[in-house]
């Protein structure tokens, strides 16, 4: 056998092995961080920075606040962190994009150990401008069930793989509801006959199911996309009353601080300082 003859065989031989290993490198990249969202449609969505740089997700529920996990405020060194909306590709930095910084967080008796409660709000520094590219989302009902087989959309920038770097355009994935091994104060998701799920990063993002944020990414149990295991996200229909309850108290505090002020302008007719004081929340 001549080395030409050899080298031809040894090069058929090598060739379906070469295109089924790329093959598998390419549905790999292209599953396990879901698939790229189309520019500024899920205006939602919140970029969470610490020092410029992605650490989680969030949720706008109002004009002046965003939902997240606890576990991605709790021990964070909060004035050096920003929310970004409006935000498509990380990297490019556009007009759309509307930064602001926190005014205050509201955690609800969150237990680091157990997973527990894995639910924050963020009060901003002032009320974001909704335009085409940045809305507020709908929240459940208190007590709202899920119920099992119940498609949802994840999203967020966490990385495309457990040892994977995060990846600058917005992800999104279909995933359904599951009950195994999942806790009744969580909702767990998989994507069937896929390799894919949440990742690290996607941490506070939103689970978004028939137009309702039903749940915020929580935690993972083992690599990311391990099929062995569901994805974790803390149930909102749990939380309903509590949101509500500080959003109101906020609002409230705003009119009284307006009445203040203008009672102030005015003058008090009795020469007396106005008799306010602003409610007390239990901050982290």
């Amino acid at each position: 056998m001549t080395s030409r003859t050899m080298s031809s065989l040894l090069l058929r031989t090598l060739l379906p092995l070469l295109a089924s290993i790329q093959g598998c490198l390419v549905l790999s990249s292209k599953i396990v961080g879901g698939r790229p969202a189309i520019p500024h449609s899920r205006p939602y969505v919140i970029s969470l920075q610490f020092l410029g740089s992605h650490v989680c997700g969030g949720t706008l529920i109002h004009p002046q606040f965003v939902m997240t996990a606890a576990h991605c405020v709790n021990k964070m060194n909060l004035p050096l962190m920003t929310a970004v909306a409006g935000v498509h590709n990380l990297k490019d930095p556009e007009p759309s994009w509307q930064m602001f910084s926190f005014q205050r967080v509201y955690l609800n008796n969150y237990d680091e150990n157990n997973k527990l409660n894995d639910i924050a709000l963020i009060e901003l520094d002032r009320p974001a401008t909704l335009n085409a590219n940045v809305q507020v989302v709908p929240l459940p009902r208190q007590g709202q069930p899920l119920a099992m087989g119940t498609q949802c959309l994840a999203m967020g920038w966490g990385r495309l793989g457990t040892e994977l770097p995060i990846p600058n355009i917005l992800q999104e994935l279909n995933v359904t509801v599951v009950t195994f091994a999942c806790r009744e104060h969580n909702i767990c998701t998989l994507a069937p006959r896929q390799r894919a799920g949440i990742c690290f990063g996607d941490s506070g993002g939103p689970l978004i199911c028939q137009g309702v944020v039903h749940a915020v990414d929580s935690f993972i149990k083992g690599a990311c996309a391990s099929q062995r295991f569901p994805d974790f996200f803390a149930r909102v229909s749990l939380y309903v009353d509590w949101i509500k309850s500080i959003l109101r108290s906020v609002e409230e505090e705003e009119e009284e601080e307006e009445k203040k002020e203008e009672y102030q302008a005015s003058g008090s007719p009795m020469g007396k300082p106005f008799p306010w004081e602003p409610p007390h929340h239990q901050l982290r």
